[in-house]
């Protein structure tokens, strides 16, 4: 009896929950799953016509025109052939991978190394020159694209693929300079000086011991750009007009011209067009979220 009373004596007793608490656990799911729903029903909405776009595309041309909004009712690779070969989309491919890689390359390159200059090295008129740079992000590109086209004309390199890359990094710097400025100068001081210290150059401290920080905006930089490069219509149609080079925006546009019964194929041109960049964006995403969450930490 004695041991029995110990026992239950040194039994904690478990307390029921106040039903104030029981109510908010019971509104924060019920909150979740309407959350949930919304974003749900927001995927869907944006995903349909990705799908739509796959499914006509391998739908047989029958089911094309007689079914046209039913979902995988066939399959067939008959418009991607078409679109490949009759659509010239495999040189298209080639030309747009030659005009984006470089260009993505250079500003990525660029911004980086003058928005370590701009954060960390100080040189007389720094502000006003950072400034200047920025200044190209408040002036639209249809201001100075007609003169642009005069110049390059001028210079020999109207149609071909310098003057188009140097374009485009052009259109791109101003923005990769002042996002990663923002990254280099929420870097603490300390950094800089235990590595002059240390005996490190300048060079030194860019590449081994800032560099390497700042790594998540480099991945953020690169895919921003990377997409708006590969989907840039209005440079290629510009500064390309012969059409020895033609990316895949500007030949699905000559694509679409006298093929407005042609669903397919051009359902098919679309899927090579925004295939490239899902699948870049996919393979980059921890950076770029990264990127989002370092800049919203440090703002």
């Amino acid at each position: 009896m004695s041991v029995q009373t110990s026992l239950s004596e040194r039994t904690p007793i478990v307390a029921e929950p106040p039903r104030t608490l029981r109510r908010c656990s019971a509104r924060t799911t019920g909150g979740l799953l309407v959350r949930h729903l919304v974003l749900a029903v927001l995927a869907l909405f944006t995903l349909f016509p990705v799908i739509m776009v796959v499914s006509t595309t391998f739908k047989s041309e029958a089911d094309v025109r007689t079914r046209p909004f039913d979902l995988f009712s066939s399959f067939s690779f008959e418009n991607l052939s078409t679109a490949w070969t009759q659509g010239e989309f495999s040189r298209y491919l080639v030309d747009s991978i030659l005009l984006t890689v470089p260009s993505t390359a250079l500003v990525v390159i660029i911004s980086t190394m003058a928005g370590y200059a701009f954060a960390r090295l100080p040189f007389p008129g720094r502000s006003i020159m950072f400034y200047s740079v920025v200044l190209g992000l408040l002036v639209p590109f249809f201001t100075y694209m007609i003169p642009l086209y005069f110049q390059l004309r001028s210079m020999g390199l109207l149609d071909t693929l310098i003057g188009a890359i140097l374009v485009l990094t052009m259109t791109g710097i101003a923005f990769g300079t002042f996002f990663m400025r923002a990254f280099f100068t929420d870097l603490p001081d300390e950094l800089e000086q235990s590595a002059r210290v240390d005996g490190c150059s300048e060079a030194q401290i860019f590449l081994r011991v800032l560099l390497p920080l700042v790594r998540p905006g480099l991945g953020a930089l690169t895919v921003f750009t990377f997409l708006a490069n590969w989907n840039n219509f209005l440079v290629p149609l510009l500064y390309l007009p012969s059409g020895r080079y033609r990316p895949l925006t500007t030949g699905l546009y000559m694509f679409t011209g006298g093929r407005s019964l042609d669903i397919g194929p051009l359902a098919a041109g679309t899927l090579i067009t925004i295939l490239p960049v899902l699948i870049v964006f996919l393979a980059l995403q921890r950076q770029v979220t990264q990127g989002f969450l370092s800049g919203a930490i440090k703002g």
